[in-house]
């Protein structure tokens, strides 16, 4: 522990003296900051440098293209660019070996090995992914079919004619591909062979993974990934908890104060990556996720995890904590009856109340046990007590998850 430590603090230094002395936007934010690379020895210390959004990345490359003074290697070292939405132009060097490494991590605890033929469903066109699974793969010995997007017919054909083993890609389209086959006759579970999948860059629901179980994938993996960063953390379980990879470096913190947030709470994602090319240090990805921590001040990062939740931007902090439409709607799901609800935050002398709007399935009357019911999934969920239930007619469709009805000009 003590050497894992002290290896990742020397790595943060190093880090962040190549970003200071070799990119001029990094160089600005520490000056802006009154800070040197000698403040920042190691993780504790990255929590003295401001968080940085992806907003303001955007905004730094419309200033000054391609990438708004963050490139910290010559142009002549850059073998791609990508583009994300955003836009955002991401440069990637020769080998770009920290994001490959953490992928082929995440690869191997899937269960993928030298012998597996890969499916890679993602685009290999504008945006990285296609080619960092592609790298990530074929680093562990992997043969690769670069399948993309669309063509599902095409794709069919090709996974039976190579014996593909593997899958990875977007959820959704190892779905389709499943329903297609079978909609054409074709047993998926016995006329493929796919064993293995690792999906990411969307939500991986319970019934689509049970999909793929009842066709004949026996591991299934989904990762938490952004176009910057790489993976982040994977699920193997089928829960909502998310098991961090060793890099890049996780923080997840109070969006008002940058500073980490304790377990059971919810916070900003906030990452450091170690690529040399473009280093991403204290970089808040507007995912807020809840901070699952066995041993608080004594765990490693890979024996954390988190719960993503939603956008920090549509949360509420309430009584210092944030709650998310997504927290509510969750609880709200664990309580027979309940069909939709909304939270409101009022205050009364000085304290934050929390009201919980709810409306009734067919049948359903409201009644102070159903009512202490969704008290109690909510706090569970939240962490934050729910001092009032109020069951209405009509929440309209399009109204917020989490209405803030506080008076914030007195």
């Amino acid at each position: 522990m003590t050497d894992n430590t002290s290896s990742l603090d020397s790595k943060i230094a190093a880090h962040v003296q190549h970003a200071y002395d070799n990119a001029a936007a990094f160089r600005a934010r520490m000056d802006a900051a009154g800070l040197t690379p000698a403040d920042i020895q190691n993780r504790d210390d990255l929590k003295k440098l401001p968080v940085f959004s992806k907003d303001g990345i955007i905004a730094r490359q419309q200033a000054d293209p391609p990438f708004g003074g963050m490139l910290a290697v010559p142009m002549s070292e850059v073998t791609h660019i990508f583009m994300s939405p955003g836009p955002i132009y991401e440069p990637a060097g020769q080998d770009a070996p920290e994001m490959r490494e953490i992928a082929a991590t995440a690869y191997k605890a899937a269960g993928f090995t030298a012998d597996d033929v890969v499916l890679n469903g993602m685009s290999y066109h504008l945006v990285p992914a296609g080619m960092l699974l592609d790298r990530a793969l074929t680093s562990i010995g992997c043969t690769v079919f670069p399948g993309g997007i669309g063509n599902s017919d095409l794709q069919l054909k090709v996974m039976q004619d190579i014996g593909a083993t593997a899958y990875t890609g977007t959820p959704s389209f190892l779905a389709l591909l499943i329903n297609k086959a079978n909609e054409m006759g074709l047993d998926f579970k016995t006329h493929f062979n796919i064993k293995r999948a690792l999906t990411t860059a969307e939500p991986l629901f319970a019934p689509t993974r049970q999909l793929f179980i009842d066709n004949g994938v026996e591991v299934v993996c989904n990762a938490y990934a952004t176009a910057e960063i790489g993976f982040i953390g994977i699920n193997l379980d089928g829960g909502m908890a998310m098991q961090l990879l060793e890099m890049p470096v996780v923080q997840i913190v109070d969006p008002d104060t940058g500073e980490e947030v304790g377990p059971g709470m919810a916070g900003e994602v906030v990452v450091t990556n170690f690529d040399e090319t473009y280093p991403l240090i204290r970089i808040g990805l507007g995912d807020l996720a809840v901070n699952m921590d066995p041993n608080p001040g004594g765990s490693m990062q890979q024996e954390r995890a988190i719960v993503l939740v939603g956008r920090t931007g549509d949360a509420v902090k309430v009584r210092g904590m944030f709650v998310h439409p997504n927290q509510v709607n969750f609880a709200a799901q664990q309580v027979p009856g309940i069909q939709k609800v909304q939270g409101v935050v009022t205050q009364t002398d000085s304290r934050d109340q929390l009201t919980i709007r709810a409306t009734l399935a067919d049948g359903v009357e409201g009644s102070a046990p159903l009512g202490e019911g969704l008290k109690q999934a909510i706090t569970a969920v939240a962490r934050v007590k729910v001092d009032t239930v109020e069951f209405v007619d009509e929440i309209p469709a399009e109204a917020p998850g989490m209405v803030d009805e506080r008076d914030w000009s007195a």
